[in-house]
C-alpha cells in the first residue's frame, strides 16, 4: 500500500502524446515510448505546503507518476529520460496487469522488486522534503538488510548496496564459468577469483554497521 496523505491526492491523467513531445527523445527512445507505455497519470504531489511542513528545503515537489506499460520487458531508458528532463523529484509506480514495482532515479535507475499491486509498500517518512525523497530513494534502491541497517548517509548506503549487487552478478558470472571449465589450471583460477569476490561480499555484508 502507498501510504500518502489525502492531501497530496492529484490523479490527472497526462495525455501520452503530449507528454513525450516535450521531452528530447532519440527516434528509438520515442519508439519504445509509443509501444511500451500505455497511460501515465500524476497520482501524488508531495509539498511543503499541502504535507504541513515547516522548514523549506532545496526539494520543492515529489511527484508520485503512476505508468500503466503495455508489457513487462519495457525499455527502462524512458523512465531515466524523463526522470532527467523534469525538474521535480519523481517516484515512479510502474505497473502491468496485476503486478507492480516502482523506480526512482538518483544518479542512476532504482526498481523496487515486481510484486501483486497490492504489495506495493510505500510510507512518508521525515521532517522536511529532502529528508522524505532520501527516505524514498531508500525504499526503493536498498534490498540488502545490511545496508538498510547502516546508520550513514543515503551516498554511502546507495554506494554499499550497488557494490553488493555488483559482487553478486560477478560471483552468478564466475559459478557458471567454474561449472563450464574442463581444464583443471583454468578451473582452479576460476575457483580463486570466485572466493575473492565471495571475501569482499562477506566483508561488506558483516561488516560494521
Amino acid at each position: 500500500m502507498i501510504d500518502f496523505p489525502v492531501s497530496t491526492l492529484v490523479h490527472r491523467r497526462l495525455p501520452k502524446d503530449a507528454f513525450y513531445k516535450h521531452l528530447h527523445l532519440s527516434a528509438a527512445l520515442k519508439s519504445s515510448f509509443v509501444s511500451d507505455v500505455e497511460e501515465l497519470s500524476v497520482a501524488n504531489s508531495l509539498t511543503k505546503k499541502n504535507l504541513n511542513l515547516e522548514k523549506e528545503t532545496n526539494t520543492k515537489e515529489i511527484l508520485l507518476l503512476a505508468i500503466i506499460l503495455k508489457k513487462k520487458a519495457f525499455d527502462g531508458k524512458i523512465i531515466e529520460v524523463i526522470a532527467r528532463q523534469n525538474p521535480h523529484k519523481l517516484v515512479f509506480l510502474l505497473s502491468y496487469e496485476q503486478e507492480a514495482r516502482l523506480a526512482v532515479y538518483h544518479k542512476k535507475l532504482y526498481y523496487s522488486a515486481w510484486m501483486p499491486e497490492d504489495d506495493i509498500e510505500l510510507t512518508l517518512s521525515g521532517s522536511t522534503l529532502d529528508a522524505i525523497w532520501d527516505d524514498l530513494v531508500r525504499q526503493i534502491a536498498l534490498h540488502s538488510p545490511s545496508v538498510e541497517q547502516r546508520t550513514e548517509p543515503l551516498e554511502q548506503q546507495l554506494k554499499h548496496q550497488d557494490e553488493i549487487d555488483r559482487l553478486n552478478k560477478l560471483i552468478k558470472k564466475t559459478e557458471a564459468a567454474a561449472w563450464k571449465e574442463v581444464q583443471p589450471k583454468k578451473r582452479f583460477a576460476i575457483y580463486t577469483r570466485l572466493q575473492e569476490y565471495k571475501q569482499k561480499l562477506e566483508e561488506i555484508t558483516h561488516g560494521e554497521t
